[in-house]
């Protein structure tokens, strides 16, 4: 993790699961401070953007130096800048990190980072969400905490991996517990019929109605299969 803040980690990730998973050695976090391979005697990591406007930008030299320094431990986990601009979050993305040999993130602050350094270092550009946030840093807890909870032993069973949003191009259906009765609101009769094909139904209909309500989107990319 190439940040300038690296106090704010592991932060979220040290609690619940994935800190659970991170103080068995399930999977482990480093943090590289990029103010260490700043220029002079301020240990300067930015400069004025070339063509004026406001703000700064983080210098090609200095997180290069970074990067070339966390090479060395990790020469071939792919790295990747946290940036609004960049490919979208996805599951299956998460699922394509969690299955690879670890991962390599830099936090950006400021305007963002010189573009040289993004095309001469290869980064791979990925965003959380159409928003801009202070720094890279939260961005990060994000897709790590999306990556460890597939890693195998994070989660308790595989069922509840399956069934979750997005797996299947599908949000989730809603789901129930005790008290049967609250507030007037009763659970679905059907899910207390003990018919586990009517639930499954039920459930796959659900996840089809609210996703065609708040993300027709997902229907969309979902591939078409023809009968034959």
């Amino acid at each position: 993790m190439l940040t300038l803040f690296p106090e704010m980690f592991p932060g979220p990730l040290g609690v619940s699961l994935v800190g659970q998973a991170l103080d068995a050695g399930v999977w482990t976090l480093a943090t590289l401070p990029l103010r260490e391979f700043g220029i002079g005697r301020h240990r300067a990591v930015d400069d004025t953007p070339a063509g004026g406007g406001a703000g700064m930008v983080m210098r090609a030299d200095v997180i290069a130096a970074a990067i070339d320094q966390a090479r060395v431990d990790e020469p071939s986990a792919p790295l990747i800048y946290l940036s609004p601009r960049g490919e979208p979050l996805t599951q299956a993305l998460a699922a394509e990190l969690a299955d690879g040999p670890g991962v390599m993130l830099l936090a950006g602050r400021f305007e963002g980072v010189d573009e040289r350094v993004i095309a001469g270092r290869n980064m791979r550009e990925v965003s959380i969400g159409d928003y801009v946030l202070s720094g890279g840093e939260i961005a990060a807890m994000v897709l790590l905490d999306a990556c460890v909870r597939l890693l195998p032993g994070v989660i308790g069973g595989a069922a509840s991996l399956s069934e979750e949003s997005f797996e299947d191009g599908l949000l989730e259906y809603p789901q129930y517990t005790k008290p049967r009765e609250w507030e007037g609101r009763s659970i679905p009769e059907v899910l207390l019929s003990g018919d586990h094909k009517r639930i499954a139904q039920w459930r796959r209909a659900e996840a089809e109605r609210i996703t065609a309500a708040r993300r027709p989107d997902l229907l969309q990319r979902r591939p078409t299969v023809r009968k034959s």
